[in-house]
């Protein structure tokens, strides 16, 4: 029962949670605040578990230019990261100014497949703002060290900043891994009161695209070739910061008023 209790559906976690206090002998009179209690923690067992499968699924689905949703998503994603300049054509180098590799981003999209995708235009929707400086700033990166005559020579240096949309398919990948992995299990139980969801994953995301820009600022490094080095050790300092069992990396979610009432 217990085992099978991590994978029920959780509209069965009240009934599963009575017939695990009934199998154990425990009366609710006598703490009726255990059965609540077991109740969430239980929820965000089994919602954790969901979330796997769900961006599990997203992550293997392919981008398909032939489907009207996808190439709705791409092109929402260009007019929320550069709301001032229409895009000309679909195929375009135009793509290359927010961070793609060639003219027709389907193919960026390979390694994290639509993942990849709703992640970046999650945070380019919910925090268009922070999308668009992170986009500026990753083709001239702000170097508060360096001289005026410093800053000049370095601000031109293509090699110096990074590619806005390739690192955010990148920063999914680690997303994703901390997530199978199970490292994310400390934040979202810290600040998921209940079931993880995907957009709960997707505010981690964004998180981690702030916390990865101002990590490779702070680096300096001499070129792009430096990428891999510094992803790892960003990585790492993640990994350690979820050790600790207090760990929320970003604010906590609101209840649902259905665990509010319980």
């Amino acid at each position: 029962l217990l085992q099978s209790s991590l994978s029920v559906h959780p509209d069965a976690i009240e009934k599963t949670i009575d017939a695990i206090m009934d199998l154990k002998k425990i009366n609710p009179d006598v703490n009726p605040q255990l059965s609540i209690s077991l109740q969430a923690c239980l929820l965000q067992i089994v919602g954790y578990r969901n979330l796997i499968a769900e961006v599990e699924k997203l992550r293997r689905e392919p981008y398909d230019s032939e489907d009207p949703r996808h190439e709705e998503m791409l092109l929402k994603l260009w007019k929320c990261l550069k709301p001032d300049s229409p895009l000309e054509a679909r195929i375009s180098k135009q793509w290359c100014e927010i961070g793609f590799q060639g003219d027709d981003p389907k193919t960026d999209f390979r390694g994290m497949g639509l993942l990849g995708l709703y992640n970046l235009l999650y945070f380019a929707e919910h925090d268009a703002a922070a999308a668009q400086q992170i986009l500026s700033d990753s083709l001239q990166p702000k170097y508060s060290k360096c001289s005026k005559a410093e800053w000049e020579k370095k601000k031109f240096d293509k090699a110096i900043g990074y590619s806005f949309a390739i690192v955010g398919i990148n920063i999914t990948d680690l997303a994703y891994n901390l997530l199978v992995s199970g490292a994310l299990k400390t934040h979202f139980y810290n600040v998921a009161p209940e079931a993880p969801t995907l957009s709960h994953f997707q505010q981690t995301f964004c998180y981690l695209m702030h916390e990865f820009h101002k990590f490779w600022i702070d680096e300096d490094p001499l070129d792009i070739m430096e990428f891999n080095r510094v992803r790892e050790k960003f990585h790492k300092r993640i990994l350690k910061q979820l050790q600790n069992p207090d760990m929320a990396l970003c604010p906590h979610f609101a209840a649902s008023e259905s665990l509010i009432n319980l």
